[in-house]
């Protein structure tokens, strides 16, 4: 996959470090990119907490097309970003909203729905045990994300995408 993540890299116009460096911000960044978002309307990064931070002052200046939402106010949508923590991380709102620099993992959703264990969105994010996956994020009956009982930090906003 060395030639497609070089691509994602040069495609927010980024240098490419080579695929030991994790590229899972670059792939969201990438793929927004790719469905018409421009540089004034995104923060195209390597870090998925640098779109995050400037999506949440967007929120809370009432501005722009991507706006970082606290997980108990705002249920996620397709096209929507979920962010979550990584590597035993238990980071929230609040401090995505005061730091731009931090470990995180962020991924977009493509899909809306119900089953037998009640609702989810399906998300499709980069460098997930090392290609691009999905996972299913569960809702609860109201449409907000449902935290993990066995990870209770798990996620810390969602950036609402209004384009």
């Amino acid at each position: 996959m060395a030639t497609r993540i070089r691509k994602y890299w040069a495609d927010i116009g980024l240098p490419f470090p080579g695929v030991g460096t994790p590229w899972s911000a670059v792939f969201v960044s990438t793929f927004v990119k790719w469905a018409g978002a421009t540089a004034a309307e995104f923060q195209f990064a390597a870090s998925h907490s640098q779109f995050v931070f400037a999506a949440i002052q967007n929120a809370q200046n009432g501005v722009g097309v991507f706006r970082g939402r606290r997980l108990n106010a705002y249920g996620p949508k397709i096209g929507d970003i979920i962010q979550n923590n990584r590597s035993g991380n238990t980071f929230d709102y609040s401090y995505a909203a005061a730091h731009k620099n931090y470990e995180s993992h962020s991924a977009i959703v493509v899909e809306e729905g119900a089953d037998g264990s009640g609702r989810y969105v399906r998300t499709i994010g980069g460098n997930e045990s090392d290609t691009v996956g999905d996972k299913i994020v569960r809702l609860t009956a109201g449409g907000l994300i449902k935290q993990p009982s066995t990870d209770p930090h798990r996620y810390i906003c969602v950036i609402e995408d209004l384009k």
